[in-house]
């Protein structure tokens, strides 16, 4: 029989299983992540050497406790594994099941081996299982099952090579399988299997269970199911539940065979003595905002060396460029286009790594689920309950998956009240924002020797992100109406120390999307911004050369100063400037000019855009080689009107604020519609935002104009 040389596996298991880590000891850096076809539920897939000249594709499904599927994540496990046909349809399974929690990782191996599809048992976690006075005879649990089974260790990578192997050499066994379908069920199996072409007698049971629910049948095919079930008075309900209940009596059986339970164990006391503490009452929500706080003062203090020398290196660069190239457009665009550009995207890297450094240990430790149970209570009182953590957290990531990570949430009026107020909570993309304008108007200096005070500053901004967060979340609690109840149930996985491998390929991933995807909208647009800033209508550019000349007679200016003059007024009769000019009106009262008019315009394709297009206006209407920073650009900007600096500390906090409240990117609105299948909910919340943004900005302008 000829060897598949590049079979699909997929590593399938309840979350908290250790199946992610797996995914990474096997693929490495050799990655993808995208969407399912269909839906925005992360695939992340990647390749694995398993022997020579076979090159497996592996891909992490999302985690699941069960076949009948309860969310959008369950749901893809169940299409692809209940339709051939699918394009991710595996050639073998590799469930990952807790070692400590075996009875019931059971209940979904079960389901899935009486697919009929090859399929490996990866016992993860024995460490803990044995801390807990579980011992697990592996041996004989292969002899029950009828499977291959090996026990791993998905943080250390113990095992793994085994597992390939396994892998390779498991077929289809006609064994019987753990649950007998046809006891229940016996002629809707069979009219099933026969008028859809079943050969399964599970994956029989399943559609009669859910044909709704399978895209991949067609409506006279749904419409034959529900002929066959209403034929046979099929109660899908009450079978589900003995079909649990028989498929538990089993794996009781073989717990009381495999497994053997030390006596008066104490189990993990030193997880209990944690868990004592992380979700105290009142300790729990110390330590979790004191955990936020040295993120934010981390963001700043360490990254402020790295940040210099990526600065440093781009001014070097583009001063190396101007002196060795000859002076003419394809060298202006390429130093204060593109490299202008390109410096807003790498210089913040630093600042992208430490977040989602935090970000992963959280995850990786466990600490992440207790944050979850401590918050629930507080949630609730805000219409939102203890899930809807996660997706305000990984908000601080990015909104995008965040969104998506509300798919988790069962109930339909706190899953849509999540979905709204998620991109009040500031996001990855707005810290280049804020640390520009943060560093205009917030001295680097410490309070008590040790809190950095642009930190604390911009600890503060997340925090007035959260707080309108919660506050819109009890408006929309009272607006939408909604029957039905919710429970917060959940398991708290154990403690463990990261692995360090799987925090770096976290960190590596989400700086490679930072830097390739948000790096070539901003490079994109800083390029466009350059033609649009070096180019203007008629002979406009040549009056305002030739007006800038004369002005630069009559005052007496120096060389420099006239050419700082010209390149000002040119840039003010270009394209970018005249459709500055339109808007200004508009953004006046914000304290705003044309020019940061034209970065607000181009930063809803990204946030991060903002730095760029600065960047590159600034690159055009500055001294280049003796401002090489855009810190500095900005604070050396004189406001025309007044004479005085044009980022006042009204100016900083007025933009500040809109930011903080601003819709973060198309990208959050576009996920939005595809999350809720309406445009109703994006629209009302780019209204929402934009009007509290313009709002609070306005307010803060015109208190704070009167004090400096």
């Amino acid at each position: 029989m000829p060897v598949n040389t590049n079979p699909k596996i997929a590593l399938i298991g309840n979350p908290n299983s250790g199946k992610s880590s797996l995914f990474n000891h096997l693929t490495g850096l050799n990655q993808k992540i995208g969407n399912f076809p269909g839906v925005t539920v992360d695939k992340k897939t990647g390749s694995c050497i398993m022997v020579e000249h076979v090159n497996a594709e592996i891909i992490d499904l999302p985690g699941t406790y069960s076949l009948y599927p309860k969310s959008q994540d369950e749901q893809v496990v169940f299409d692809i594994l209940t339709n051939p046909k699918d394009k991710n349809y595996p050639d073998t399974i590799v469930v990952v099941v807790d070692a400590s929690n075996l009875k019931r990782n059971l209940l979904l191996f079960t389901e899935i081996k009486d697919l009929g599809i090859p399929i490996v048992l990866a016992v993860n976690m024995l460490d803990i299982a044995n801390r807990q006075g579980i011992e697990i005879n592996i041996e004989r649990l292969k002899a029950k099952l009828g499977v291959p089974v090996v026990s791993i260790n998905a943080r250390t990578g113990e095992g793994i090579e085994w597992l390939k192997v396994a892998t390779l050499s498991t077929k289809v066994k006609q064994s019987e399988g753990f649950f007998k379908p046809t006891i229940f069920a016996k002629n809707v199996i069979a009219e099933i299997k026969d008028q859809l072409h079943i050969s399964n007698a599970y994956v029989a049971l399943l559609t009669a269970h859910l044909y709704d629910k399978m895209p991949h049948l067609s409506t006279d095919e749904k419409n034959a199911v529900k002929k066959i079930t209403k034929q046979y008075d099929f109660e899908s309900r009450n079978l589900q539940a003995k079909e649990t209940i028989a498929r538990y009596e089993y794996i009781n059986t073989l717990i009381e065979d495999v497994i053997i339970q030390q006596p008066d164990f104490n189990i993990d006391t030193m997880s209990k003595k944690l868990d004592s503490i992380l979700t105290h009452k009142v300790w729990g929500y110390v330590i979790f905002f004191a955990t936020l706080f040295l993120m934010f003062q981390a963001i700043f203090a360490w990254a402020s060396i790295p940040m210099e020398w990526i600065d440093l290196g781009i001014g070097k660069l583009n001063g190396f460029l101007m002196e060795v190239l000859p002076a003419g457009p394809l060298v202006s665009l390429l130093t204060e286009g593109l490299i202008a550009g390109l410096g807003g995207v790498l210089i913040f890297i630093p600042q992208i790594a430490i977040l989602f450094a935090f970000i992963a240990i959280l995850e990786e430790s466990g600490y992440m689920a207790r944050v979850m149970f401590i918050m629930d209570k507080l949630m609730r009182q805000f219409g939102l309950n203890g899930k809807s953590v996660v997706p305000l957290v990984s908000s601080v990531a990015c909104a995008v998956p965040a969104i998506m990570a509300t798919r988790n949430i069962d109930n339909w009026k706190e899953r849509m009240i999540t979905i709204f107020v998620t991109p009040l909570i500031s996001c990855s993309a707005r810290i280049p924002v804020y640390t520009v304008l943060i560093a205009l108007i917030v001295p680097e200096q410490y309070v008590f020797g040790v809190f950095n005070m642009q930190g604390l500053a911009l600890m503060g901004l997340y925090l007035v992100g959260f707080i309108s967060a919660i506050v819109t979340a009890k408006i929309m609690q009272l607006i939408l109406k909604s029957k039905d109840r919710s429970y917060f149930v959940m398991e708290l996985p154990g403690y463990k120390v990261p692995r360090w491998k799987n925090v770096g390929l976290t960190i590596i991933e989400k700086v490679k999307t930072f830097v390739f995807e948000a790096g070539k909208v901003i490079v994109a647009i800083s390029i466009v911004l350059w033609v649009l800033a070096s180019y203007g209508p008629g002979d406009a550019m040549v009056k305002a050369e030739n007006l800038a000349q004369s002005t630069a007679i009559q005052q007496q200016l120096t060389t420099q100063q006239t050419d700082k003059l010209i390149a000002s007024n040119k840039l003010e009769a270009s394209y970018a400037g005249t459709f500055g000019k339109f808007i200004e009106p508009a953004i006046a009262p914000l304290g705003f000019d044309w020019k940061i008019g034209i970065a607000l315009i181009t930063s809803f394709a990204a946030r991060e855009v903002f730095i760029g297009t600065m960047a590159t206006i600034y690159s055009i209407g500055a001294d280049v080689e003796n401002e090489n920073t855009i810190i500095k650009r900005m604070k050396a900007e004189i406001n025309p009107k007044t004479g005085g600096i044009m980022y006042t500390p009204a100016l900083a906090m007025s933009l500040l604020i809109f930011y903080v409240f601003a819709m973060q990117c198309m990208s959050t609105l576009a996920v939005v519609y595809r999350e809720t299948k309406s445009w109703t909910w994006p629209i009302a919340q780019l209204v929402y935002m934009t009007g509290l943004a313009y709002l609070s900005s306005w307010l803060v302008y015109q208190v704070l104009s009167t004090m400096y």
